[in-house]
């Protein structure tokens, strides 16, 4: 017996109240909109998520329909009907269908059936994932992996319903409704603020810090590992008696109402918290309503609201990338209290949700407590102060380029920790972020699907086709094959209407797209930095850059170096605000050892490119270009340049040099890079200067470009 034939049981997880929860009322009422679950790695997120399935009801579906139609309303465009009014009805379990992070574009929507249209010379469609998720459930795990043309496709069937597909001479649109769940770890990077706002709630979890409660989640995970189906028994009377309150909560949900004040309340606290658009009032209003049926009622109270604003407005209160994620909740009662009317009075124990509140009562265990339950939630749910953050305070200002004493410490100094004695000056804070020019990485690269640089992708425009080198096949280009094969039907007896096809006739189709780079800045923090105060434009500089990275799907990576050696404040990660938080900490001071950073930077994309060959990287030097640190300084910044260069790596140097008399040092750096310089000014979009600027790289006429 495996673990797949027993899902784990829901009412056996422990602790995670906020998430069990939202997955319940997401039950109760499909049009909550779904779960964004986030959190750390190994706290139940997925297992959660897969136990939810199990409490669902069956649904009715038209028997042999490929597309789940609802025997009651079938749908008029399903390729399968029309469906006639007397045809045979089935009954079928809910149903999960996950979506891979690695899924095609033709695994998610569906697309012509090659087979079939080869061998009978048919065009037959043949499903894709979002088909066998309507009136089920999607799930996404790592979704904030997803690649941007998933993201497309999947906001257009959440906003409209319906999946249209139009390729390869086929054109079908078919109803695609489904409940979106989605699991993340922020530190693997953020989601597009457009899929955040298809999500209706969102969760924070962590593990637990209490020992007892942590040494039940062991026990009842390795019990369930030694014996599912014993396991699954032992809950099976909780878990019937959980499935059987979720029927009660969905036949009392049209009878629920949402009266005036209410409606008013949430009006108000979105107007406050300044979200965009309408989506969130509306969702909102459906997790209230929700939430009074799960608690037996048939009236939306104040508490209703603010819990419905806890699960639905954190993630839609993101301004930018590198806010976190959260609410003020002493903000939320004092609107809840400003427009709460005269009849609205305070529930004791016993009006409608029990002493539990609405997660608990009914003999079931509870699934998510009241507003009671979610004052130490922790809705701020920004990063936490990593060892080195923190800069050490002022002190004494010295001479910028004073000698930095001979007792030096670790490298993690270039964290964000000062080394004893070492000249430190307090991190300066960032300028205000503003639109970059786009730094791409030249030539036609094979990494990830991203938004910087030209790459043969799997996804994009058809640029012609090749004839495949063995191995599996990809993408078929079905025009081509068909060209080949042609002149050969008659010698090899074509008698049908399909084609007579051998392999060598095949051909693949060749797209073009733009992939994500890996952008590895190496940000001078030396006392020449701040005492021209200039840190504070630097920061702003690199934080823009770093938006832009975001947006175009990068890694990135953050190497800083000051005193007399480099360190790397982060390692190469998809979490751009993990980097911007690095940054903002960031202290300055001592001298500027150019050649360690340099050398440091290639070290960090040496070890990369084992890892992932296919990534290509950009190299984002931020310095005025002096180098003080070491014996010899500049020199050797030269020659670890030089180094660099013959790597073929692709180059920006932004050169943070000011004042009347300039000395150079930051262009002359560039072009011993191969790459090219821009001024702070020039890295603006839309400044006037700063136009196209190619260098001649090392290995293969590798250039860095500014466009």
């Amino acid at each position: 017996m495996t673990t797949a034939d027993h899902p784990y049981p829901f009412t056996a997880l422990v602790g995670q109240d906020d998430l069990r929860l939202a997955l319940l009322l997401n039950a109760v009422s499909a049009r909550v909109g779904g779960v964004l679950v986030r959190g750390e790695k190994g706290t139940a997120k997925s297992t959660a998520v897969r136990a939810l399935t199990a409490l669902l009801p069956e649904a009715d579906v038209v028997a042999g329909c490929r597309f789940s139609c609802d025997p009651a309303a079938p749908d008029p465009r399903c390729p399968d009907g029309p469906h006639a009014p007397a045809q045979a009805e089935s009954r079928r379990p809910a149903r999960m269908v996950e979506l891979p992070v690695g899924a095609s574009e033709d695994r998610l929507v569906g697309a012509l059936d090659i087979e079939r249209a080869l061998a009978e010379g048919v065009k037959a469609f043949e499903p894709g994932l979002l088909a066998a998720a309507h009136r089920g459930i999607l799930y996404v795990d790592e979704v904030n992996l997803l690649g941007d043309h998933l993201v497309d496709l999947l906001l257009d069937a959440a906003a409209m319903g319906v999946s249209s597909v139009e390729r390869e001479g086929v054109s079908v649109r078919h109803a695609a409704r489904f409940l979106l769940v989605g699991t993340m770890n922020p530190e693997e990077g953020e989601l597009r603020p457009q899929l955040l706002d298809r999500f209706g709630l969102t969760v924070e979890v962590a593990a637990s810090r209490e020992t007892d409660e942590r040494v039940e989640v062991v026990r009842r995970r390795m019990a369930y590992e030694d014996d599912p189906a014993a396991f699954a028994a032992r809950f099976a009377g909780d878990e019937a008696a959980l499935r059987g309150r979720i029927a009660e909560a969905r036949a009392l949900l049209p009878r629920v109402v949402l009266g005036d004040t209410a409606l008013r309340q949430i009006a108000a606290t979105c107007a406050a918290f300044e979200v965009d658009g309408m989506r969130a009032d509306l969702v909102m209003a459906r997790t209230a309503t929700a939430l009074a049926a799960w608690a037996g009622r048939e009236s939306v109270l104040a508490e209703d609201v603010r819990q419905a604003a806890l699960l639905a407005l954190p993630h839609r209160g993101r301004r930018n990338p590198f806010d976190a994620p959260g609410l003020d909740e002493d903000k939320l009662d004092e609107v809840l209290d400003e427009n709460a009317g005269p009849e609205e009075e305070p529930e004791g124990p016993g009006d409608g949700d029990g002493p539990d509140g609405p997660g608990g009562g009914g003999g079931v265990p509870p699934q998510g407590g009241g507003p009671e339950d979610r004052t130490d939630r922790g809705e701020d749910g920004g990063p936490s102060d990593a060892p080195g953050d923190a800069p050490t305070g002022p002190a004494d200002a010295p001479d910028a380029d004073a000698p930095a004493p001979s007792d030096a410490s670790t490298p993690s100094d270039a964290e964000g920790k000062g080394r004893a004695g070492a000249a430190e000056q307090p991190a300066a804070s960032a300028s205000a972020p503003f639109r970059t020019k786009k730094l791409t990485v030249p030539g036609l690269g094979e990494g990830a699907a991203g938004r910087r640089s030209r790459a043969r992708t799997a996804h994009g425009r058809t640029t012609g086709s090749y004839r495949p080198r063995g191995g599996a096949l990809g993408s078929l280009h079905l025009a081509a094959t068909v060209r080949a094969a042609a002149p050969y039907q008659k010698a090899r007896g074509r008698t049908g209407a399909g084609l007579v096809v051998r392999r060598d006739d095949l051909r693949l189709a060749s797209r073009e797209g733009r992939e994500g780079n890996l952008v590895l800045f190496v940000v001078d923090a030396s006392g020449s930095m701040a005492a021209r105060q200039r840190m504070g434009a630097v920061k702003g500089a690199v934080l823009s850059l770093l938006l832009d990275a975001y947006q175009r799907r990068d890694k990135v990576g953050l190497v800083t170096f000051r005193g007399r050696e480099a360190g790397l404040a982060l390692p190469p990660t998809s979490s751009v605000d993990t980097a911007a938080a690095r940054l903002e900490s960031l202290p300055t001071g001592g001298r500027t050892p150019l050649a360690a950073g340099l050398l440091k930077a290639r070290d960090v994309l040496r070890i990369e490119r084992l890892r992932d060959p296919a990534r290509r990287a950009l190299l984002v030097v931020v310095t005025d270009g002096r180098a003080t640190g070491g014996p010899d300084p500049l020199p050797l910044a030269r020659r670890a340049a030089g180094l660099l260069a013959a790597d073929g790596t692709a180059s920006v140097v932004v050169d943070c040099e000011t004042g009347p008399v300039r000395l150079g040092l930051a262009a002359d750096l560039a072009g011993r890079l191969g790459g090219s310089a821009v001024t702070l000014d020039e890295l603006r979009a839309d400044a006037l200067a700063g136009l196209v600027k190619d260098v001649r790289g090392g290995q293969g006429s590798t250039t860095g470009r500014a466009a």
